[in-house]
């Protein structure tokens, strides 16, 4: 993992995972670029930590997914409680890597 920082991470994603780098710069022109105030950067990098800590890792990246996705098409209700929980869980774990993880 690169330095928490949103220029280390932006470099990161455009070198390993540049899928991403379109949202990225999208998301950061809506929430950051033209903002007065700097408060919601924080955020916007913890967001970013984890869907390129994710992105980085295919396979796991699309058991994430594919619990969503499982949890969204099911009709019973404590199963898709469950797949949203350990999709939550593995999102909880990525967010806690430590630049050079």
């Amino acid at each position: 993992m690169p330095e928490r920082t949103p220029k280390a991470l932006r470099e990161a994603i455009a070198q390993h995972t540049p899928k991403l780098v379109p949202d990225f710069d999208e998301h950061w022109k809506w929430a950051i670029a033209d903002a007065y105030d700097v408060r919601p950067v924080p955020a916007f990098v913890a967001f970013w930590w984890g869907e390129y800590a994710l992105a980085r890792d295919p396979e796991l990246d699309a058991h994430v997914h594919d619990l969503e996705l499982r949890a969204a098409e099911s009709t019973d209700i404590a199963e898709a409680k469950a797949l949203l929980e350990e999709a939550a869980r593995i999102r909880h774990r990525v967010q806690k890597l430590e630049p050079g993880e």
